[in-house]
């Protein structure tokens, strides 16, 4: 057969007592096969047994096996492997080169199929336990930012305190650009809340996306894996834009709200996506203008746009902030909120309208690919199912917009703890497949 099995020997992997089942099949099975396999099959390129792995595999030369090769290519490159990254640690690397230098021997009858570290919760059992976690902490205290560390990483995010307030929802009439949707305009009051002071990362957002591959052992915390994570994603998703310090792009509202999911159970603080409602009253800061209390004409120094973006994202927090110290709620990227799209405010009910349907869902605050009119504060954006076009699987994945290259999240931490039930709702949303 088999270019796969040519080569066989006892070289020096081998001599050490390399077993493909003990130490080559794990690396595979949670690195590999959520791609390659018969449902995705990316590159066209299987794992599940000896025969269908071969096409990847030259027996005796890792050089020359697409399998490590792309292994090798650093995060962010063109086909490197996984996409997305983190590029695999260099130990499940060397075990991989190591095997395909031995002779890549694979037992007959053995198959590989792709591993899953999740607890199997019941989900509203799930969120049942995490309410109970969250409710044991100190009650929070209002006025004060912090900054927090997501445990056991090196990677923090800091929260700025919002005031509870009255504000007027919506956009006048008479605003140059208003749009239907925008109307009529309303009174809302908003309970006090913590935002995010920055767009969420990808620094943030990879350690949901790839945590059990960047080493996180399973079983550590049957909580937090429990909690649903992103199957790995087609193609690098920061679309060669960056990723130290730029913001998380292109994920589903469903992603955005397990995100908060995961983070709540690793910090043991609730949260979530913002409402509309919050969204547009932390934008406005206090202000009744198009630009929450900005000079349009100063526009650039407060926002990444068209006109000065160089047609991609940006570092966040590199303009000014706004009045209440938010930085890039105008631009950069457009960010998701809770509720589902409605054609006007006549239909919108306090505090948050819930899901009902798969589209759309209301994205706001315009992006680095946006004219000056599209990143006023009352502007609504509805999800779109093209959003996803590039996507190839059928049915499409309920994580990711691959053609959404300018959405991205920021997230909320509301003084008052929820129930149990309103967690389910908020982080579910009724929703999962898009």
């Amino acid at each position: 057969m088999r270019r796969l099995w040519l080569g066989l020997g006892f070289s020096a992997a081998i001599a050490a007592g390399q077993d493909f089942v003990r130490d080559v099949k794990p690396v595979l099975e949670a690195n590999c096969l959520a791609c390659h396999n018969a449902q995705r099959n990316y590159a066209g390129v299987r794992l599940e047994t000896a025969a269908l792995a071969a096409k990847a595999i030259v027996a005796g030369a890792p050089e020359k096996s697409s399998l490590w090769m792309t292994m090798e290519i650093a995060p962010g490159k063109i086909k490197a492997m996984p996409p997305g990254g983190p590029q695999l640690p260099q130990a499940q690397r060397d075990i991989v080169k190591q095997w395909i230098a031995a002779g890549a021997k694979w037992p007959d009858g053995v198959t590989l199929a792709a591993r899953t570290v999740t607890a199997k919760l019941d989900e509203k059992a799930l969120v049942e336990q995490l309410h109970k976690r969250i409710s044991a902490q100190p009650a929070a205290g209002v006025g004060q930012p912090y900054k927090n560390a997501i445990p056991g990483t090196l990677i923090s995010y800091e929260m700025v305190p919002v005031a509870a307030g009255e504000f007027v929802m919506g956009t006048p009439e008479s605003e140059k650009g208003r749009k239907a949707d925008e109307g009529p305009q309303h009174k809302v009051r908003v309970d006090a809340f913590w935002m995010q002071k920055y767009e969420v990362t990808w620094d943030e957002y990879r350690l949901f996306m790839f945590s059990q591959q960047a080493g996180e052992k399973a079983g550590a915390d049957t909580v937090v894996d429990a909690v649903s994570r992103p199957t790995r994603p087609y193609v690098e998703m920061s679309f060669g834009m960056g990723i130290n310090g730029y913001p998380a792009i292109s994920m589903t509202q469903h992603a955005a709200n397990k995100y908060a999911q995961w983070l709540s159970a690793r910090t043991g603080h609730f949260y979530r996506l913002p409402t509309e409602a919050e969204w547009e009253y932390a934008c406005r800061a206090g202000s009744t203008d198009a630009y929450g209390g900005v000079d349009v004409a100063k526009l650039g120094e407060y926002a990444w746009f068209a006109q000065n973006s160089n047609g991609k994202y940006e570092k966040v927090g590199t303009k000014k902030p706004n009045a209440w110290g938010l930085y890039d709620m105008l631009g950069n990227v457009m960010e998701w909120t809770l509720d589902q799209y409605t054609p006007d405010y006549s239909q919108w009910k306090a505090p948050w309208v819930k899901s009902t349907k798969p589209y759309p869902h209301v994205a706001r605050g315009g992006s680095w690919n946006d004219e000056a009119e599209a990143l006023r504060c009352g502007v609504r954006v509805g999800s779109d199912a093209s959003w996803k076009m590039q996507d190839p699987q059928l049915p499409k994945s309920i994580w990711y917009l691959t053609d959404a290259q300018f959405l991205g999240f920021r997230l909320v931490r509301p003084v008052k703890v929820p129930t149990a039930a309103e967690m389910f709702q908020y982080w579910n949303n009724g929703v999962e497949k898009e």
